[in-house]
């Protein structure tokens, strides 16, 4: 297989925006899939509502485009019902952490085998760019035109917390990283939670003034710290400077999973 092989050529050209962030990550998704040697027929992609949601749709393998916030739990019947299966879960910000809040939670805690990719671009970006649960405190959105008053969520702390066994996080500007992120996700037994911080200059950076795709990539990419460095900053007492954020792997563990298959011993 080629990686030209993963994709729908019939669903090509995409419908996402000039400048959305999305089609990186599914690159970079089936870029690792196919480093891994995934087939087609082994693979299936579960997708709720949303951009990000889109994705399952533009792969030549299996997929289930389904209910809002409702992702992760038809992946967690496929991967019950066909253990041997590798199922990935395109899901973003709102779907994952807001109506899909308790399945999120869950799917962690149960630890169950999947690669979950969570495209965080700061929005509801496909129904009219609400806040979300992901929303930078002070953002302009439609439902905050004062700006948002309330912390959002840092969903790699909240998968840790409840009991995945990877996460990391990674941004649309660093792909190598992003790859390798997921590549990495996939190899792990268990819960595989990867926040991608992505763009969308359509209905966040047009208000937030960013409204190219361009001055919202160089601002993630001048705000991103590597975990390595943001841990050798906490050791010496320097804190996190404000608007900045941290990438890289924050948890990789090997606790019992649910949905593993375990190999017959001759």
């Amino acid at each position: 297989m080629t990686l030209e092989d993963w994709y729908r050529q019939d669903r090509l050209p995409h419908i996402y925006c000039a400048g959305c962030g999305n089609g990186t990550v599914i690159n970079c998704t089936l870029r690792a899939a196919e480093a891994l040697g995934y087939t087609l027929e082994n693979t299936t992609f579960i997708s709720g509502i949303g951009c990000s949601s889109r994705a399952g749709g533009y792969t030549a393998a299996d997929s289930l485009h389904t209910t809002h916030g409702r992702a992760l739990a038809f992946a967690t019947g496929v991967k019950l019902v066909k253990p041997k299966q590798h199922v990935i879960v395109f899901t973003g910000d709102g779907d994952c952490s807001a109506i899909g809040g308790n399945h999120f939670i869950h799917a962690c805690r149960r630890n169950i085998d999947l690669t979950v990719i969570c495209i965080n671009n700061n929005i509801y970006g496909m129904t009219g760019g609400q806040g979300s649960p992901c929303t930078p405190k002070g953002a302009i959105t439609t439902t905050t035109p004062y700006g948002m008053q309330e912390q959002p969520f840092d969903l790699c702390s909240l998968a840790s917390a409840a009991g995945a066994n990877y996460v990391a996080r990674s941004t649309t500007y660093h792909v190598k990283q992003l790859i390798k992120a997921i590549q990495t996700g996939m190899e792990t037994p268990g819960m595989s939670f990867i926040e991608v911080y992505s763009q969308c200059p359509t209905a966040f950076g047009a208000k937030n003034k960013m409204k190219l795709a361009t001055q919202m990539i160089d601002k993630m990419r001048e705000n991103a710290v590597l975990k390595r460095k943001a841990d050798e900053d906490a050791k010496a007492g320097i804190p996190l400077a404000p608007g900045k954020f941290v990438i890289g792997e924050f948890v990789r563990r090997k606790n019992p999973a649910l949905g593993v298959v375990k190999e017959d011993k001759e």
